[in-house]
């Protein structure tokens, strides 16, 4: 059984129930003195206290989809996402699952939309990525037959599971009522982690001898994507979002390829690439890589970049709200890169919070792109 399965979380609940009974009916008889009465208390408030710990944590992971697996979970991911691909006859994209719209009122694609669970393998950088793409009901409806539609890149926290955007974070659901609310206009969203390289926190670095998790995003996945959908590919067509580390993936992203992605947006994002024990040696002592990856001297020594950025925050519960008004300045004095904001009065760094942000976000990002 799976980390996230149900049956799991259930079989932790009953053993920490059962042991807290189990405690309560024996305390009497391990109420007296000598070294096995003793061990007994410590080993039964002990294992009862392990199991609430476990119950407690594998809810906790259903609810915000930190870890996807019990390897993800031990550290035992040992596949590096980076392939070779021999087969030139089979494209970069490759669909492998379709499945209805959470909420959707019918099955039919034309009327519900679709979400694909889709395979990408990079033709540059050969990195190798599994993705979810929601497909608008309009995409499927024949009077837009020759639509090009604007797509966003939607990109989860670290480690983060890609799953979550759509059954957590509901991203397919919330833009598809948006749209049939005429809030925004129908848009693809493709939907993956930018952990592209498992367990490796990438940080969407071009790493030196590594993983091209930039390039990736900014030529691979665009490609790969605008090849097999009716993509807008001209500039103005691509936006990009994430929360967190997703969230200065987005940024970063806009503000270095502004002539692919028009608009970025970093839900509860920071603003320099963190060093630390999930993402090793980024930079290999490359200090241009190192400053490209800090937002902060971007904005101060390169050239403005023509692009939108939108940034969030909340009052109390969020880290980087001060970060965020002192980069929304910075902004600002660019005089070409635009900013937005949405700032809360409180919210915590999870989901809910991204869930009220992320309504505002879609029809931002929707504003922003153009179809054709």
């Amino acid at each position: 059984m799976g980390l996230t399965s149900d049956k799991v979380l259930a079989l932790a609940v009953m053993a920490a129930v059962g042991l807290f009974v189990g405690t309560v009916w024996l305390w009497p008889r391990l109420a007296r003195r000598g070294w096995r009465a003793v061990t007994g208390r410590v080993g039964m408030l002990l294992s009862t206290q392990l199991m609430l710990f476990v119950a407690v944590g594998l809810t906790a992971n259903q609810a915000f989809g930190f870890y996807a697996s019990w390897a993800d979970l031990f550290g035992q991911e040992t596949d590096q996402g980076v392939v070779v691909d021999h087969t030139p006859e089979r494209g970069p994209l490759r669909v492998v699952d379709t499945r209805r719209v959470p909420g959707a009122a019918s099955a039919s694609p034309r009327t519900g939309g679709q979400i694909q669970k889709v395979d990408i393998v990079g033709r540059t950088t050969h990195i190798a990525t599994p993705a979810f793409v929601y497909l608008p009901p309009e995409y499927f409806q024949p009077e837009f037959r020759t639509r090009m539609f604007p797509a966003a890149v939607v990109l989860t926290g670290y480690p983060g599971t890609a799953q979550a955007l759509v059954d957590k974070l509901d991203y397919p659901r919330t833009a598809a009522r948006l749209a049939a609310d005429g809030r925004m206009r129908p848009m693809i969203l493709v939907m993956m982690r930018p952990t592209v390289a498992p367990p490796r926190d990438t940080e969407c670095v071009d790493i030196p001898q590594g993983p091209q998790t930039e390039t990736f995003f900014a030529k691979d996945l665009p490609d790969a994507v605008g090849g097999h959908y009716r993509v807008n590919r001209k500039p103005g067509g691509w936006g990009i979002i994430g929360d967190s580390t997703g969230g200065y993936c987005a940024l970063k992203i806009a503000m270095h390829h502004p002539g692919v992605y028009a608009a970025g947006a970093g839900l509860s994002a920071y603003y320099n690439a963190p060093i630390d024990p999930t993402t090793g040696d980024l930079f290999h002592g490359d200090e241009e890589l190192r400053n490209r990856a800090n937002l902060w001297w971007y904005l101060k020594h390169m050239p403005a970049p023509d692009t939108s950025l939108l940034v969030s925050s909340s009052k109390v519960g969020e880290s980087n709200y001060m970060d965020t008004l002192k980069f929304i300045e910075r902004v600002k004095a660019t005089n070409l890169t635009r900013i937005s904001s949405i700032i809360l009065e409180s919210g915590g760094h999870n989901f809910n919070t991204w869930r009220r942000e992320i309504p505002g976000t879609l029809e931002w990002v929707s504003e922003r792109l153009t179809g054709r």
